[in-house]
């Protein structure tokens, strides 16, 4: 399984819910960066992805984006491959 990397905040719902869509799928650890609490990863995650909003989520080296993003991808049936 790929790893699974999401810039997140303390208190973001958008943040637990694709959490939540990801364990349903199988994943079992995410590597979360909290960017509330740190200000240069906050810069990073703007940097990399343009966006700055949280989640960003990353499965492998794909940017997939944030939780609309995720479920979208879901949907299609697209995330299961791209995480296996």
């Amino acid at each position: 399984m790929q790893t699974v990397t999401m810039y997140t905040t303390a208190v973001c719902p958008y943040c637990i819910r694709a959490k939540q869509i990801l364990a349903a799928r199988g994943v079992s650890q995410i590597e979360e960066i909290r960017i509330d609490n740190d200000d240069a990863e906050r810069i990073k995650m703007m940097e990399i992805t343009g966006r700055r909003t949280v989640p960003q989520i990353f499965i492998g080296s794909t940017h997939v984006g944030g939780c609309d993003d995720l479920m979208a991808l879901d949907g299609k049936g697209e995330l299961l491959p791209l995480l296996a």
